[in-house]
C-alpha cells in the first residue's frame, strides 16, 4: 500500500537451461545464440483490476569469448578469433526481438583495463547489424558510481529516459 493504494507487486526471474554455469566457467554465447547465465526478470504491477508488466533480461555478452580461472583475482577475457561472432551474435538478437519487441542494451562494464575489448567488441558489432530495433549505451558503472556515489547512476537513467518512456 502506497498513499493509501493497495496494488499487487510481482517479482519473477526466470533462468534459461542453456549455458547455464558458474562465473568465468561459462561466458559468451553457443552456436545457437544463446547468452550464458541468461536471466528475464519481469515485474509485474496489478491495480484495481488493471495489470502492466515490465520485462528486463540479463546474459553474458552475446559473442564468443571466455574468462578461463587462473590464481589471479580476476582473469582477463578473450575474445575467440577463430570464429565469426556474428552469426551467433544475430540468432541472439534475432530471438531476443522475437520474444520481446525492441531492445535496449544496457551494457555496464568497464570501458578500460581488461574488459575494454568486451565493450569495444560489443559496440561495433552492434553497430555493424545495424538494426533499429536494437540500441546500445555503455556505461562505465565502476567508473561512474565507485565510492558508493550512487547519485551518478542518474546519468544512466537520464540516458534511457526516451526509451523506457517508450
Amino acid at each position: 500500500s502506497i498513499n493509501g493504494k493497495c496494488f499487487d507487486w510481482l517479482l519473477v526471474s526466470r533462468r534459461s537451461c542453456f549455458r547455464a554455469g558458474v562465473r568465468y566457467y561459462v561466458r559468451g554465447i553457443d552456436s545457437e545464440g544463446h547468452a550464458a547465465n541468461f536471466v528475464e526478470t519481469e515485474q509485474i504491477v496489478h491495480y484495481k483490476g488493471s495489470k502492466a508488466s515490465f520485462v528486463q533480461t540479463r546474459g553474458s555478452i552475446p559473442f564468443f569469448w571466455s574468462q578461463r580461472p587462473n590464481l589471479k583475482y580476476k582473469p582477463k577475457p578473450q575474445i575467440s578469433k577463430s570464429v565469426n561472432h556474428m552469426d551467433g551474435f544475430q540468432r541472439h538478437f534475432d530471438s531476443q526481438i522475437i520474444s520481446y519487441g525492441k531492445q535496449m542494451i544496457v551494457n555496464l562494464v568497464n570501458q578500460k583495463g581488461s574488459e575494454k575489448p568486451l565493450e569495444q567488441t560489443f559496440a561495433k558489432m552492434v553497430n555493424s547489424m545495424a538494426n533499429g530495433m536494437v540500441k546500445y549505451i555503455a556505461f562505465d558503472f565502476h567508473k561512474e558510481c565507485s565510492r558508493m556515489r550512487w547519485d551518478r547512476l542518474q546519468i544512466l537513467v537520464d540516458q534511457l529516459a526516451e526509451q523506457q518512456d517508450e
